[in-house]
């Protein structure tokens, strides 16, 4: 039997947790890369308030809107069966929220890795009275966090509501609370 001594046993283990940290630095983009997803820029506040509020380690996002890659703003009403948009269209919204709030959150903590948990995701549709599916609506934002950060992490409590309008009436806004690793 060959024993080690403390010192040999300690620069080991440094030695393993350097390695795995340097590889979980990288784990999210690589993610976000096989997902073949580009970020869209950060968005600015539209108005006067704070894109995210940081206490501690809980980050509050304000409420983002669904901005394509190309700063498309995706708009309108939902609910099909009184001429608005469908179901898809409004998830698809949704999803582009999504990336918005990772991008916020990449520009808050710079390494995505740092996310310890998305903890809440709070999601406004502008939709028809007779529409009853927000729920599958925030799906497009709560499914692509579990694509890009897996179980645990992407797992998130959720609350989705039906509005009768939104700001520059876009179909979707979403706002999110979310844990962080100590530094």
């Amino acid at each position: 039997m060959v024993l080690l001594s403390a010192a040999t046993r300690l620069a080991a283990r440094n030695t393993l947790l350097t390695r795995n940290t340097a590889s979980r630095m990288v784990h999210i983009e690589a993610k976000l890369e096989e997902l073949n997803i580009t970020l869209p820029p950060p968005p600015a506040p539209k108005a006067n308030y704070n894109i995210v509020c940081r206490d501690g380690n809980t980050i509050y996002v304000s409420g983002h809107l669904p901005v394509t890659n190309d700063g498309t703003l995706l708009t309108g009403v939902v609910g099909p069966d009184s001429g608005g948009k469908t179901i898809e269209e409004a998830y698809e919204a949704a999803r582009w929220t999504g990336l918005n709030i990772i991008s916020t959150l990449k520009n808050e903590v710079g390494d995505l890795d740092k996310i310890e948990q998305i903890v809440k995701v709070f999601g406004i549709v502008n939709s028809t009275t007779d529409f009853k599916n927000q729920h599958n609506v925030v799906d497009g934002c709560s499914d692509l966090m579990m694509e890009v950060f897996g179980k645990p992490v992407g797992y998130h409590a959720r609350s989705a509501i039906g509005t009768s309008t939104l700001p520059l009436d876009v179909s979707v806004e979403i706002e999110a609370i979310v844990k962080v690793k100590s530094d």
